[in-house]
């Protein structure tokens, strides 16, 4: 059984280092592993079926979708323009306007790309023509990107919910995100000021109650697609994947009747982006589950839990090295993939220490997200240096005060339960 194990982690690390697609590496590792066990390759493909005909993946293509028309259909620049109107004029101003308009966006398209590429298209242009230095504004909006991770609708949450074995409420996880998430853009808030007032970059005219009021109201139709979305669940009115659909129509109804800013062309693009994106998601939800079938087969979470308490007995320590090793994946590996695959790993550890999932779940979002941000596979990282025109390497000088508020705000939800539970427990009832 070892040498099986030996088997499944040589062809999954060594298609990783060739460069093979996560999702194929997956896939060959599980294959290699049952025609090992002289299993038939047939139970492989049955893995793969069963954890791709999962009812709640429905809500994953409706989200993308919903994201990708928004951001295609005008709906960013009006929440830009709330923002800006919010806190525009504080010093650095476009900074804090970026860390807010990701709140704004992220709790609509669910997608940290999504948010880096509609928001920075149209800020960091901004931001370097009003004098701020590039690798300032390409930090700020990777990093405040990640809120679209954490704040919710997030396809991601989905997978996790997946991942652990279905039995984990993804409406628990949604309202979960949202705590974690603004702590999160606060501390980001706080590097952007301090940053800025180092820097000397100037702050906006604030321009009244009346202009952020209309700002709002003109923004308001793409707001109520979260509102949609959310309000449904707690409401009770739909299921996750139900309000996901809702929430898509809406997002179609609020751009085209509304705003007319989707047009023929940016609906196929929009369209197009929607399948690329699930066609992967699933490929990779489907070789991951055989690839789990295997690693539950061998009990590498039993030996992973005995090796750690083998270490030490102390719960702050073992989450230390949990977050570590998510952290250290997250830098070179696709952050759905991870989620498949880490998840049914490092649950039954902290489960063992007495961690809720739904915590637990958001400590996965928060240091996968992280990883999106980080060279040599960050993928908002690469968007934001394309659409700043500046290579990686200059926005890494400047990125690390970022980093550290994002890990402190990793801490506080690693470390208290509270900033995760208290809502579901509150508006769901979770736990009780």
């Amino acid at each position: 059984m070892e040498i099986g194990l030996i088997i499944l982690f040589a062809i999954f690390f060594g298609g990783i280092v060739m460069g093979v697609p996560v999702a194929f590496t997956l896939g060959l590792a599980a294959l290699g592993g049952f025609l090992w066990e002289g299993i038939s390759p047939a139970v492989a493909f049955q893995q793969m079926t069963a954890g791709m005909s999962s009812f709640s993946l429905l809500a994953i293509p409706f989200f993308i979708f919903a994201g990708e028309i928004m951001m295609h259909g005008g709906i960013a620049q009006r929440l830009i323009n709330v923002a800006a109107g919010a806190v525009g004029w504080m010093r650095g101003g476009l900074g804090m306007v970026n860390v807010a308009a990701s709140m704004l966006f992220g709790g609509i398209s669910g997608s940290a790309v999504a948010d880096a590429s509609a928001l920075g298209s149209v800020l960091i242009p901004a931001m370097k023509q009003k004098g701020y230095d590039t690798d300032y504004a390409v930090n700020v909006t990777v990093t405040a990107s990640i809120a679209g991770i954490m704040i919710p609708p997030s396809h991601n949450m989905i997978l996790y919910s997946l991942a652990a074995g279905g039995g984990i409420s993804v409406s628990a996880l949604f309202f979960a995100g949202i705590v974690p998430g603004v702590v999160m853009c606060l501390c980001l808030a706080v590097a952007a000021y301090v940053l800025a007032v180092r820097r000397g970059y100037p702050a906006e005219q604030w321009q009244g109650f009346g202009h952020l009021l209309r700002t709002f109201l003109d923004a308001l139709p793409g707001l109520m697609t979260g509102v949609i979305i959310l309000g449904g669940v707690l409401g009770g009115v739909f299921t996750v994947t139900e309000s996901a659909a809702f929430g898509a129509i809406w997002a179609l109804v609020a751009t085209l009747v509304v705003y007319r800013g989707l047009t023929w062309e940016t609906f196929k693009i929009a369209l197009a982006a929607s399948v690329r994106t699930t066609a992967v998601v699933l490929l990779l939800v489907g070789t991951a589950t055989a690839f789990a079938y295997l690693l539950a087969l061998y009990g590498f979470a039993d030996m992973l839990t005995r090796g750690m308490l083998a270490i030490s007995q102390d719960p702050t320590v073992i989450l230390l090295l949990i977050n570590v090793a998510l952290l250290l994946l997250g830098c070179v590996m696709d952050m759905a993939a991870l989620i498949l695959i880490t998840t049914p790993i490092f649950l039954p550890v902290v489960q063992q220490l007495g961690m809720d999932p739904v915590q637990f779940g958001m400590v996965v979002m928060m240091n996968l997200g992280l990883g999106l941000t980080t060279p040599p596979v960050g993928a908002v990282l690469f968007v934001g240096c394309a659409i700043g025109k500046i290579r990686m390497e200059q926005t890494m000088k400047g990125i690390w005060p970022f980093y550290a508020a994002i890990l402190v705000a990793l801490a506080l939800t690693t470390y208290w339960p509270a900033v995760s539970l208290t809502l579901p427990r509150l508006l769901l009832g979770y736990g009780q």
